[in-house]
């Protein structure tokens, strides 16, 4: 009869608790930049955790038949497919339907060559160059990761226009549904001579800047390179931390760059996403009245 040791168990419960903050920490996501339907599956899916405790004794029994019949190495496969379909149904930034749209650009972005990424470095889209040199292999990650980083590279390019026209993205093959969704999300309608304009304004380049931000989390395993990011969009890196800021993140410093004696020359400001959420005070200018004589 087959024993479980008491060391394999405290590993396993820690994994769980693992991937659990990891799940806390994609819903967080969520709640800030889901859309409407991701948001109401989420609060779906907390609904019905109420009251799960009064089933776990029904539950354990039919586990312990179904192991039984399929063996458990088939079982943690199928959690880890189901576990994979999750992650993407509920991602915080591309809906299903928009994620599926992303294939052959995503493959695109897989296939470049170090000249092509050297290209992109000089336009100024070094948190996209950074992320394909660390793609995963092989599999549903290196996939995922490659069309994330292709709606990244819109966003950037799209932060450093003054109006989104119809031939945005035509050069780089952003799909018709794609297009859409930044015209809608990131720009404003003006008219300008009888024509109307989407125009990226001011307070569009923060939400970009946000949206830019949650994508890296998600694709860092919830940390992120402000300074790269500040760099690539054009904006100051005192407006990047007030956006890392706003959503909670935690900031912290690391050296980016190796000196002749082995110590880092520069620091990179890098922002995570850990619970619970920072909650940072807001400081006001308060300004001296003059005294009236």
């Amino acid at each position: 009869m087959l024993s479980v040791s008491q060391g394999a168990s405290t590993e396993n419960d820690a994994s769980q608790n693992t991937d659990l903050t990891y799940r806390e920490k994609v819903d967080s996501l969520i709640e800030a930049f889901g859309t409407n339907k991701q948001k109401r599956a989420l609060t779906s899916r907390r609904l019905n955790q109420v009251g799960s405790e009064t089933l776990q004794s029904a539950v354990a029994k039919a586990a312990h038949t179904i192991i039984d019949q399929k063996g458990l190495e088939v079982l943690q496969q199928e959690v880890v497919q189901a576990e994979s379909q999750s992650e993407v149904s509920h991602f915080p930034v591309l809906s299903p339907v928009e994620y599926d749209v992303l294939d052959a650009a995503g493959s695109k972005m897989a296939a470049l060559t170090p000249e092509e990424l050297q290209n992109l470095t000089d336009e100024g889209c070094q948190s996209v160059v950074s992320q394909l040199e660390s793609l995963p292999r092989e599999g549903v990650a290196r996939e995922r990761h490659a069309r994330c980083a292709f709606y990244l590279l819109l966003l950037l390019k799209l932060a450093r226009q003054k109006n989104m026209t119809r031939k945005f993205g035509q050069e780089e093959g952003c799909p018709r549904i794609i297009h859409i969704k930044l015209k809608r999300t990131f720009t404003v309608e003006t008219f300008n001579h009888g024509r109307v304009q989407n125009v990226v304004s001011t307070s569009m380049r923060v939400k970009v800047a946000a949206y830019c931000l949650a994508l890296l989390l998600h694709m860092g395993d919830m940390t992120a390179d402000l300074t790269l990011l500040h760099r690539d969009l054009g904006v100051t890196e005192k407006r990047m931390v007030e956006v890392a800021k706003s959503m909670g993140l935690t900031l912290s410093r690391h050296g980016c760059v190796t000196g002749d004696d082995g110590g880092p020359t520069a620091e990179n400001r890098l922002a995570s996403l850990r619970l619970p959420l920072v909650k940072y005070q807001t400081f006001t200018e308060i300004r001296k009245r003059k005294k009236m004589h």
